[in-house]
């Protein structure tokens, strides 16, 4: 399964596809996308579209100037990261780019379920739904992202506030519920500790959310699981999904509390002893912002075999962005081996017109009403 670097080989290079979760999120995202790239839009309306009037409700803020419902709440940021995940990786399968290897951060590997064929779109939007509605009766809580390793924190971590994601080796981030977790961002300030809030208002992937959780489990009861077509590493398992845990409704409706290991699934799939070889890969992250992709870049691995990173999203909102983004990645698996389809853009960025999100949101308007 290894490539090869442009002009070293005769195939291209392998594709690795990352999808991010929450705090990848930030106002305007995709915007340009939506109404004037036909398969992400379609992709949006499908999902939103199965969470009926809510789905509508998500989008009118996801557009909005001025939200009633900031983006960052559990309620928007989740199903809005699910369909942004999922529309631009199926929108870079348009291409015709089959990865040979997906790996999600936290909801990312929700998405990276959808586009592996293990659950199919209507039965995973069905349990998002549950688990969203289930994680807004959560406490109030948020995360922190902090420069240290899991074990230079132990003394600052309580029963309530744990290491929720370890990204790098000394790149964690912290979570729990409120008042707790800022009496322990305050300790960490006077440990002279560097951290940053993340833009969460819920303590996933801590005690906090675990009874919310454990509610949704007979929603993913009800889906009929598949054996992914293409390797998908687990954040939580850090090696490919398979039995027991592929087809067990407890280890999808618990993901959102269990703490997440992005490094070192990233680290197994970059391994040469790992499930796709030891690359050189081009690593694209399908979803909002630069987050994964700025990981990559800083792991071993991708400097050491020489591969490649490239996100499709800008790292701020804009929708002349937002289309350029799409014409780099395009012109990168262009020069790392790739034949695209014909909706692969060019070099040459199309304005977004008013008269085309006008048209999309008359089309939305009559698909949301029958859902």
């Amino acid at each position: 399964m290894n490539g090869a670097v442009p002009g070293s080989g005769p195939g291209p290079t392998p594709v690795i596809l990352m999808l991010p979760g929450q705090g990848s999120q930030y106002p305007g995202m995709a915007h340009g996308l939506y109404g004037t790239e036909g398969v992400f839009t379609r992709v949006v309306d499908e999902v939103l579209g199965l969470l009926g009037a809510e789905g509508r409700r998500v989008r009118e803020d996801w557009l909005a100037e001025r939200p009633l419902v900031d983006i960052d709440d559990v309620t928007r940021a989740q199903p809005l990261l699910f369909a942004l995940d999922v529309a631009y990786g199926t929108l870079l399968a348009s291409w015709g780019v089959r990865p040979v290897a997906l790996v999600g951060h936290s909801a990312g590997e929700y998405a990276a379920a959808v586009l592996a064929g293990i659950m199919n779109l209507p039965d995973a939007v069905a349990a998002l739904d549950a688990r969203v509605r289930a994680l807004a009766t959560a406490p109030r809580g948020g995360m922190a992202a902090v420069a240290a390793s899991p074990a230079l924190l132990q003394p600052w971590l309580t029963s309530q506030v744990v290491v929720g994601a370890v990204n790098a080796p000394s790149q964690v981030m912290i979570a729990g519920p409120e008042p707790h977790l800022s009496a322990v961002t305050d300790a960490l300030d006077a440990g002279s500790l560097t951290w940053m809030r993340a833009k969460a208002t819920t303590g996933f992937h801590s005690p906090s959310v675990e009874a919310a959780c454990a509610s949704t489990r007979p929603a993913y009861e009800r889906i009929a699981y598949k054996a992914p077509r293409t390797v998908v590493v687990s954040g939580y398992t850090t090696r490919p999904l398979a039995e027991p845990q592929l087809s067990d409704p407890g280890f999808w409706a618990m993901q959102p509390a269990r703490t997440v290991l992005f490094g070192p699934a990233l680290s197994h799939l970059l391994d040469g002893e790992g499930p796709v070889g030891g690359g050189p890969f081009l690593l694209v992250e399908a979803g909002p912002g630069q987050g994964l992709s700025m990981l990559a870049r800083r792991h071993p691995a991708v400097t050491r075999n020489g591969s490649a990173v490239v996100p499709l999203s800008p790292v701020r909102a804009g929708a002349q962005l937002d289309i350029k983004q799409l014409a780099t990645v395009a012109g990168k698996l262009r020069d790392h081996g790739h034949r695209l389809g014909h909706r692969a853009p060019s070099d040459t960025v199309t304005p977004t017109t008013p008269s085309t999100r006008e048209r999309e949101d008359q089309r939305w308007t009559a698909t949301a009403g029958a859902a």
